[in-house]
């Protein structure tokens, strides 16, 4: 019977058994196609997906995926308004694995940066970094000047991750999935995520060292 098994055992029993979270933020900055192949892989792991997509997000996947809002969302197990700070991933108590923020804009990684936090995704960032768990952010912009080198050397000071989605060639990549896939894959690798995405030197056939 229940009231026989200790407290710790029914612990122990739910967080073997509990889907692992993580939270995505889906930013103004292009590279939509990012955050679309994130929620996929994630759906495709079982991963329970919080997702969050600012309103110049919204304009830039529409224009960059001709997908519907509700297209993308439908993607995600839990969507949250960009404003609606009682939203459980602005609580420290809601465990995740993290915050993959893909694309990262550079204001939302600036405001990341400062600590002032106006919108739901900076405040879910902010929680991560003050529980001290992983926060990827998928930067996407070029050139950089000065004030964007320091944010991101702030934001890694605080123990972020700058991940800008660099592609990976040696992978002889044939059409734009296979270069967004990868660098997806290897974001998802920093939170102990095996997406199946990445063509992993030295362990594919064909890859010479």
């Amino acid at each position: 019977m229940q009231g026989d098994r200790p407290a710790d055992t029914y612990l122990a029993a739910w967080m073997a058994t509990a889907r692992q979270r993580l939270i995505v933020g889906i930013t103004g900055a292009s590279g939509a196609a990012y955050g679309l192949a994130a929620l996929n892989a994630l759906r495709s792991e079982n991963v329970e997906t919080h997702l969050l997509i600012s309103r110049s997000g919204q304009i830039t996947a529409a224009h960059e995926l001709g997908l519907k809002f509700s297209e993308l969302t439908a993607l995600a197990d839990v969507v949250y308004k960009i404003d609606d700070i009682a939203a459980a991933i602005s609580s420290g108590s809601f465990k995740t694995l993290g915050m993959l923020v893909a694309p990262c804009s550079i204001r939302s990684l600036s405001e990341i940066a400062s600590g002032v936090t106006s919108s739901l995704l900076s405040r879910a960032a902010d929680v991560v970094l003050k529980e001290r768990r992983r926060l990827v952010l998928m930067v996407r912009e070029t050139p950089l000047h000065l004030g964007h080198l320091r944010a991101m050397a702030q934001v890694t000071e605080m123990g972020a991750i700058v991940m800008p989605p660099v592609p990976a060639f040696y992978t002889r990549p044939t059409c734009i999935d296979d270069i967004v896939n990868h660098s997806v894959g290897r974001a998802l690798d920093l939170f102990g995520l095996n997406s199946q995405l990445v063509s992993r030197w030295g362990e594919e056939a064909g890859i010479e060292r």
